[in-house]
């Protein structure tokens, strides 16, 4: 029985770029993907160098005359031309402390009841009118502080509060109603809603294990809260504390329309101050020189500074907190 004859072997076919690109595993179609989404992602690196560029740019003759020494002098003189940044940098972060102050424990206490204690019928009516505080304008909050705060501050609370208090240096001087106590009110309640819809979005992810296992060794609703769940979302809860803390930096409207705008370095909280947002709303469009306008945007670059130092510090918080626990440290 004869075996039938091998068939004469064929001749190769040089393969085509897209075939050898194919068996490797690259297409042109993930090539271009990858260009286009590369790009976008640059965009916003780009964006933010161009914005401090252009910030440096306007700032430099202010910069060139005055230095350094321009964010620790106190004088601001539009008519002589001699400006310096002191009182702006301390009036914007005094407002922000003291707005943090009274925002951070509201909205953790509204974060923890809306997870924990609220019943389901109400979490989602009371989440939802919280975060809409987020959608009102600044000049509303701004209006409202002038008719409706300042005269409950002014009349009502603070007759109440001054032979308690006014020994003490931050309430010393007289309450005439705009000042740094109104603007970190108001701004307490801008970014309560920020800080309080992270903070309850963290709490959900917390893993219903935790909570059970916490129970289950015998331990209350509020102490299941203090050492198992709130530890567990520390690093995002510090997330949306430094979100709000960046909102009450840059406020414009509603700040200047209740500190008072007074180029002075006072600790009283019932004095008028100065913010560098409400310094560059007040004067930007009625800057006669360009070395006032290049002051403006000087402290506008101080701004742009603080904001990109403090978020900085703040994604450095956050792997310190997160480092070694379970709760989101792969993803930072």
């Amino acid at each position: 029985m004869t075996s039938a004859p091998a068939a004469p072997p064929r001749e190769a076919r040089p393969r085509a770029s897209g075939e050898w690109q194919a068996l490797r595993g690259v297409s042109r179609g993930d090539v271009v993907y990858r260009v286009v989404l590369t790009a976008l992602a640059l965009i916003l690196p780009a964006l933010l160098l161009i914005i401090a560029g252009e910030l440096v740019v306007g700032a430099w003759p202010a910069i060139r005359q005055f230095g350094a020494g321009f964010l620790t002098r106190s004088v601001w003189d539009p008519v002589v031309g001699d400006f310096g940044a002191l009182p702006l940098i301390v009036g914007t972060l005094y407002t922000s402390l003291v707005a943090m102050v009274i925002a951070v424990p509201l909205a953790l206490g509204v974060a923890i009841f809306l997870t924990e204690f609220a019943p389901r019928w109400l979490r989602r009516p009371v989440a939802t009118l919280v975060e809409l505080l987020a959608a009102v304008p600044s000049v509303i909050y701004g209006l409202w502080g002038v008719f409706v705060l300042l005269p409950v501050l002014r009349d009502g609370l603070w007759p109440m509060l001054r032979p308690a208090l006014s020994w003490l240096p931050f309430f010393r001087g007289a309450f005439y109603g705009p000042s740094v106590l109104a603007a970190g009110v108001i701004l307490s309640i801008m970014v309560l809603p920020y800080i309080a819809a992270v903070s309850r979005e963290v709490l959900l992810a917390v893993p219903a294990s935790q909570r059970e296992g916490a129970l289950a060794l015998g331990a209350t609703r509020w102490e299941t809260v203090w050492t198992v769940i709130l530890p567990y979302g520390r690093a995002g809860i510090v997330g949306a504390v430094i979100l709000g803390l960046g909102r009450a930096l840059g406020e414009t409207m509603a700040v200047t329309m209740l500190i008072g705008n007074r180029h002075e370095i006072s600790l009283s909280l019932i004095e008028p101050g100065y913010t560098i947002a409400a310094a560059i709303a007040n004067e930007f469009a009625e800057a006669a020189t360009d070395i006032h306008l290049s002051a403006l945007v000087y402290i506008a670059l101080v701004l742009f500074g603080l904001s990109v130092l403090i978020n900085a510090i703040a994604r450095w918080l956050i792997w310190r907190v997160a480092r070694g626990s379970a709760a989101g440290s792969s993803a930072l």
